[in-house]
């Protein structure tokens, strides 16, 4: 009968090269995971985030550039035989004013309340008050909610408010010697003796 030594198994492991470590990707941030509506419904939850408008995918595709963030919260309930759910945001979303190109910031501030359908074929069914939202599967994200809201808040085309802030800043004026000499262009002031020749 052969006895393992366990002595020697341990001699044997100690100068083995170190294992490589394993990276993984890092975990999603958790205003993008999936949230099961009718749970939080049912438990009348309340949740908290913060999340960057430049990561939302529909929304960067629709207004280049886009930056900024808005912090919010979402409070879910049931209306009507309808998952709602309370969304209150607040923050500045960056965009470049269409005008003059320049940086602009917009202030966001709202309160919606929502109807989180299953299918598109519900939201007639939904009460005027509420403003439907598809919720695939039955799940859907902080992070969806506010793309749903910032894709209906946020302009198309982003124009300062005011005129003036798109004023481009005078360049430096024209000293009187630089100043290119104003002369009058008179196309037929010789006609008149051309024709008299005739």
């Amino acid at each position: 009968m052969v006895r393992a030594n366990k002595d020697l198994t341990h001699a044997a492991d100690f100068d083995l090269p170190p294992v490589a470590t394993y990276y993984t990707r890092p975990m999603s941030p958790p205003w993008s995971q999936p949230l099961d509506v009718d749970r939080l419904a049912r438990g009348e939850a309340e949740i908290d985030f913060e999340v960057p408008l430049s990561e939302l995918p529909r929304l960067k595709s629709r207004i280049a550039g886009i930056g900024g963030s808005v912090r919010g919260s979402a409070r879910f309930g049931r209306q009507s035989g309808f998952a709602v759910a309370e969304l209150s945001l607040a923050g500045k979303a960056g965009l470049q004013c269409q005008r003059c190109m320049r940086a602009m910031e917009l202030p966001i501030e709202s309160t919606t309340h929502l109807a989180l359908i299953l299918a598109e074929a519900d939201a007639a069914e939904v009460p005027e008050e509420l403003e439907p939202v598809l919720a695939r599967e039955g799940r859907i994200s902080a992070g969806e909610l506010v793309e749903e809201e910032m894709l209906l808040v946020l302009p198309i085309v982003p124009l300062h408010e005011e005129l003036r802030e798109c004023a481009v800043p005078p360049s430096a004026p024209l000293l009187a010697e630089d100043a290119p000499e104003h002369v009058t262009q008179r196309p037929f002031a010789g006609l008149g003796e051309l024709l008299r020749r005739k």
